[in-house]
This record gives C-alpha cells, structure tokens and sequence, in this order.
C-alpha cells in the first residue's frame, strides 16, 4: 500500500463513494459459506487416488520417478477431461498431443521447443512442436513440497489449458500474453470443477482445505511484484489468476472461451508501482500508519451515515490472540499492534514467523470497522453469511483505494493498493483463523474458496453488492 505523498499519511483527503457496477461480474451467481461454487465444503484426501495404476504414457527423456508419474497421470486425466468437454463446449473433437517430455533443470540440458533446457525451473506448452513438458527436478517438487500434489496438477493443466486455447481458436495469434494466460488459468478451474465433482481417474481434491492449497500455490505462479499485465510473456499477479481459476470453477470452459481484451481490462489489477512508491508497496504497520488506514475508511464509508467506531490500540477490548476486535457495545475496534505489525512485514523465506504484508494486517483492521458499518445499518452481526458480508467490504474498501488506467472507480483518498497488497489479501483470506472473512465474533467462513470469491464481489461490484447478496 502506498500514500500519493510524503505529507498523506495523515492528512488524508475525504473523497466520493459512489458506487460504480463493473462490467467484469463475480465468479458466480451465489457465495454460499459452506460451498465452493455450489460444491459442498469437504475435507480429506487431495491428491493421487490409492490404488489407482498409473497412466500408461509415453514421455520423453522421464526417469521414472514420483515427479515424472505424477505429471503423466495429471496430463492424462485433464486430456481425458478436454475429451468430453472440448466437443460441448467448441463444437469439435479435441486432439491429443503429441508429444510430452521431462527434464532435471539440475541435471543435464536438453533441447525442447528448440531451447536449452539446463538450469530452467518451469512447464510449458510449445504449439510448433504440440508439445508440453516439465521441469521434474526443480520446479514440480518445489510445488509438491509447499503446496501438495494437486498444485503440480495445477500447473500441468493449466499447459493443457493453452493447447486447448490454441486447438479451439480462442488464443489468436499476436494475442496479448495475458488474456492466453487468463484462459488456460480459466480452463485449469473448469478442470479441477471435474476432479472436485470425483470424476477424475487419478486424482482427487477436496473443496475445503484441498482447494484452498491450489489456490494458495497461485502466490507461488505469479508474475514478479510490479510488473505489468501489458508486458509480453506476463501470467499475472495471484489475484488476477485466482480469479480466472475461480470463473472456471464457477462457470465452466465457455466462461474461459469468453474471455478477450475487453473483460481483461475491466478487471485485471496487475500494474508497475508508482515512481513515488518509494517503499515498494509495503508500509510500515505502526501506529501512525493505522491512524491513516482507519481516516480512509471513514471517507470510504461516509456516505453510509455510520458513526466511525473507535479505535484502540490494546485496551479492554481487545479479546485474546486476535488482531484486531469489533466490540458492538461499546462501537470500538481494538487493536493487537505487536500481531499486526509481525503480519504486516514482508515475507522473508528464512523467516519461520508468520508474515504475509501490509494489506494482510489493514485488511483485518478493515474487516473490524466494517462491522461498525454492518451495525449503523442494523444488519446482524454473527453467522458466516457476516462473516462473508465482511469479506466483500474488504473488498469494496479495496476497489476503492485501486487507481486503474482502464476505467473502474475514482479512488478514495491519497492512500492506494500497491502491486503486491491484492496478493496479500489472497492469501489472508486463505489462511483459516482470517478475520478478513469472519463475523463479530471471530467465527470464520469455512470455505477458503468462498471467501476469496467474496472479496471479489466487493472488489468488483461496489458495497451495495456486499448488502444486498449477503443479507
């Protein structure tokens, strides 16, 4: 996050919150607490079916091991889903590839769509030679070993993704990387709908925590903080591509088929930080920081008519291991500025404390204040439907601090997302104890994959979405 000058941290100008309806509409037609996209929230096994055989398939240069079986498998059952699908949704048969082929980036090099091969950690599809292949010894258990197995069938799917693009017409040539990126992101969603559905032969996935690691593996996929959807070769932040696997999810492979430069500029949020953003879009969460966070919320909200709650730093309010407290009685927030402030530092890979970033830790405050708002206008205040209310006012507080090229809102204030703090807020709502997504007492909405999917309700749509779907 970021401050338009050196003088706004606290001196923040109040600004209109009109409420302006996007083009580019949520994942799906109802966010139900328990559910992801209508799907019942499970928990279990994710990951390879036991005693299911392994794929019989060809792969060049595979040595045979876990990495090589697990990618043989995943590419089989996504082709055998395209099989179906393909036909239904582009009027077609599809056609299997041709040719997939593995490589150890530690190992020795090897030349694949005409590239070396040695020292190159990542997956691809080459249309010239209808070819995908994986990097099996640095990339793939990477994956496996952070985020689980499915996050390996992820990335495989999603390169089948592409060849369905290119198959079907949909990725046209000299199209802008970005949409062919969102498309296969898309398709790799519609995929896991089948696997979540228990129709996959290999592998299956369950739609609470299951679904939340895949989700969370997208962090992991990004493009670099601060780069630009425009750019050639861009795949986009973790928001932008948690989302298109969301439409998939939601609303299947003819939601992906859609998608061109039109629906990409209405939402996608992926852009280069500001020649004044000197802090590299992450700020100190400290108390003079906080006071600037709660002084545009209250511009945020002040159409509303609500009376800003109180905020406190500690007190008796405040309720044990929280960030951050709503006390409906009293109408104060209290805040946990040691928590918050670990939560708000960037994250350092030797670092074992839990850091996410600094939108992790406004974000809680926001989700406690918006309470106050829920309250003023008499709206109850406990349940998961709350707790999803709460996740889609985060949201809209966020789409109004979003200063986009293309269209969308007129931001609030001088303080503005920052590349990176959309991510942040990705993986906050994935984390189970989020208070990002839960009601006034801290009873938090169980599927990972609703919650994010609300946050983009508000994000999208404005704060009279936030009221009038989650009631």
């Amino acid at each position: 996050m970021r401050v338009t000058t050196l003088l706004a941290a606290l001196l923040l100008a109040a600004g209109c919150t009109t409420v302006i309806r996007g083009e580019a509409k949520r994942v799906g037609a109802v966010v139900d607490p328990g559910s992801a996209a209508g799907l019942k929230v499970t928990e279990g096994a994710s990951g390879p079916r036991s005693g299911v055989a392994d794929a019989q398939v060809s792969v060049e240069n595979a040595d045979d091991g876990t990495m090589d079986r697990l990618a043989g498998n995943a590419v089989t059952d996504v082709q055998r889903y395209w099989v179906e699908q393909f036909p239904l949704t582009f009027g077609k048969p599809y056609e299997p590839l041709r040719r997939l082929a593995s490589w150890d980036s530690g190992g020795k090099n090897v030349v694949l769509c005409k590239s070396n091969t040695a020292g190159v950690e990542n997956a691809f599809f080459c249309p010239s030679e209808d070819l995908i292949a994986w990097d099996r010894g640095g990339l793939l258990p990477m994956l496996n070993t952070n985020y689980g197995p499915m996050a390996v069938v992820a990335v495989l799917a999603h390169e089948v993704g592409h060849a369905v693009g290119h198959r079907s017409g949909v990725t046209k040539p000299g199209m802008p990387t970005i949409i062919a990126e969102q498309q296969a992101d898309c398709f790799t969603g519609a995929f896991f709908r089948h696997v979540a559905e228990g129709k996959a032969e290999h592998f299956e996935v369950s739609t609470g925590e299951g679904l939340s690691k895949v989700l969370g593996a997208m962090f992991a996929l990004r493009d670099q903080v601060g780069a630009s959807f425009t750019k050639r070769g861009a795949h986009g932040n973790a928001f932008d591509r948690v989302t298109a696997f969301q439409f998939g999810f939601g609303q299947g492979p003819k939601r992906c088929a859609a998608m061109d430069a039109k629906d990409i500029n209405a939402r996608v949020t992926e852009y280069t930080f500001a020649k004044q953003d000197d802090t590299k879009g992450n700020l100190p969460v400290n108390e003079q920081t906080v006071k600037a966070i709660v002084e545009n919320l209250q511009a945020v909200h002040k159409d509303t008519g609500a009376a800003p709650p109180e905020v406190t730093f500690g007190g008796s309010c405040a309720a044990a291991g929280a960030t951050a407290t709503y006390c409906e009685s009293s109408n104060t927030v209290a805040l946990d500025m040691e928590r918050l402030a670990q939560l708000g530092k960037a994250p350092a890979k030797q670092e074992r404390a839990r850091a996410i970033g600094d939108f992790a830790a406004f974000g809680e405050i926001a989700s406690r204040y918006v309470l106050s708002v829920q309250k003023a206008v008499g709206m109850k205040l406990t349940g998961e439907v709350a707790g999803l209310r709460t996740a889609c006012m985060v949201g809209n507080w966020a789409g109004s601090l979003l200063q986009r090229p293309i269209g969308g809102r007129n931001p609030v204030g001088t303080l503005r997302i920052s590349p990176g703090d959309l991510d942040e807020a990705v993986t906050q709502l994935l984390t189970e104890n989020t208070g990002m997504a839960a009601d006034v007492n801290g009873k938090g909405v169980p599927s990972g994959f609703a919650r994010v999917e609300a946050f983009h309700v508000g994000f999208l749509d404005g704060i009279s979405a936030c009221t009038e779907d989650f009631r």
